[in-house]
């Protein structure tokens, strides 16, 4: 009996994925100082493309290096980095996996210590106890808007020609284009806010923009969010009709996920839904989703073993399995579950000794961690053993500084 994790999927503009594994974006944090590539990319990704995945997608790439959304992003905004590109790219899409480039821009949910002047759709602050480590962003008028859009597509040209396979447009986790979808966070009267039509414009305009650059058979993925998880935000109704929107326009793959800064409950095991015997995350959203569209989706967050991922296509819940976290503790995790392996990976909790710190830091611990292990994986081929969360914290100090102190996202 064929193993479905194994079959290939034949994506609407043509191209075909081996498999069903979707490696979902996690922040590398090693960027070079001047913002391109380094050498850790390369080695990283060649491990993950021998460890089976069909589709690789990279961390955040920023399409305008004034505006980071964490310390080490990736910038593509131009062809200045083309050479380390086109090594990254030859590198790791080797016996035909893909690898697609996450392109992103952080609108105000940039940290002030990174970013003292962000944007965003409208001068609306980041609420709660976490809004103080973020400033008060700027309006941005039509004409920047315009010009964002043009950066989207620059950057995902360059990726074509660098010899990236794909793009994901990243709309979800409280970023800008996130914010653009949210009634909270965009207030604007003009063509840009208010209705839904108007917040999803500019994610149409990109999406359009980009599809007219590289022609129809280069794969574009969309990553958005179920819903904002916070009061007045975007919502699951609303999300639904965005997502049959970019389905209509010819979208390759809806990449699904949920929450910010503010509600992050893409890092939340109450995110999980156990739905038809599967538990991930955001199931009910999804199942309502693929009973619509004739687009494939990709479904991220809480696959560990293989009946569940399994389960999770067989019921028509995903078409593809997003798997980030199990990957750095398990590089070869999609190969083991394509023959046959029933051993799951477990993701433990990351912590320190110190309760002060651990009550101090929060989440930074366990993103820091995993940092710590994709730098591990691309130096010496495999994650270490050791769970204490304050080898990531000394790996970061180390490579960033204080900075690395500040709120981040993950993905």
């Amino acid at each position: 009996m064929t193993n479905v994790l194994a079959t290939s999927v034949t994506l609407p503009c043509g191209v075909v994925v081996k498999n069903r594994f979707y490696k979902g974006a996690m922040s590398e944090a090693f960027s070079s100082s001047n913002g391109a590539p380094h050498p850790n990319h390369l080695r990283l990704y060649q491990r993950w493309a021998g460890g089976g995945a069909g589709v690789l997608v990279t961390g955040n790439v920023m399409v305008d290096r004034t505006q980071l959304g964490e310390p080490g992003n990736v910038v593509v905004e131009d062809r200045r980095h083309l050479r380390e590109l086109r090594a990254w790219a030859a590198a790791s899409t080797t016996d035909g996996t893909h690898l697609w480039m996450q392109i992103n821009h952080p609108g105000k949910q940039s940290p002030k210590t990174i970013n003292p002047n962000p944007v965003a759709p409208s001068a609306v602050p980041l609420q709660g106890e976490i809004g103080k480590l973020f400033a008060l962003p700027r309006a941005l008028t039509i004409e920047e808007i315009q010009a964002i859009v043009q950066r989207f597509v620059t950057t995902a040209t360059i990726a074509k020609e660098a010899g990236f396979t794909g793009v994901e447009i990243h709309a979800a986790h409280g970023y800008l284009l996130s914010q653009f979808l949210s009634p909270v966070h965009n207030q604007r009267t003009d063509a840009y806010g208010g209705c839904l039509d108007n917040r999803m414009r500019i994610l149409l305009e990109i999406y359009d923009g980009i599809r007219a650059a590289v022609g129809p058979a280069f794969p574009i993925a969309i990553k958005m969010n179920s819903s904002d998880g916070e009061p007045g935000g975007l919502c699951e109704d609303d999300a639904l009709v965005v997502a049959t929107t970019l389905a209509a326009r010819g979208v390759d793959v809806l990449v699904i996920s949920g929450g910010s800064y503010v509600a992050p409950t893409m890092q939340r095991s109450d995110a999980a839904a156990r739905n038809h015997g599967v538990d991930a995350y955001f199931v009910d959203f999804t199942t309502n989703l693929a009973q619509q569209v004739n687009v494939p989706i990709a479904l991220t967050g809480g696959f560990r073993d293989r009946f569940t991922m399994t389960s999770a296509i067989e019921d028509g819940i995903t078409t593809f399995i997003g798997i980030a976290r199990p990957l750095v503790l398990d590089p070869d995790m999609p190969n083991r579950m394509m023959a046959g392996s029933d051993v799951p990976v477990k993701v433990e909790r990351i912590r320190t000794p110190s309760q002060a710190i651990n009550r101090r830091l929060g989440a930074l611990i366990s993103l820091s961690w995993f940092e710590w292990q994709m730098y591990n994986i691309a130096r010496f081929g495999q994650p270490k053993a050791s769970t204490n969360g304050l080898w990531g914290l000394a790996h970061a100090l180390r490579a960033h500084g204080r900075v690395v102190l500040s709120p981040r996202r993950a993905r």
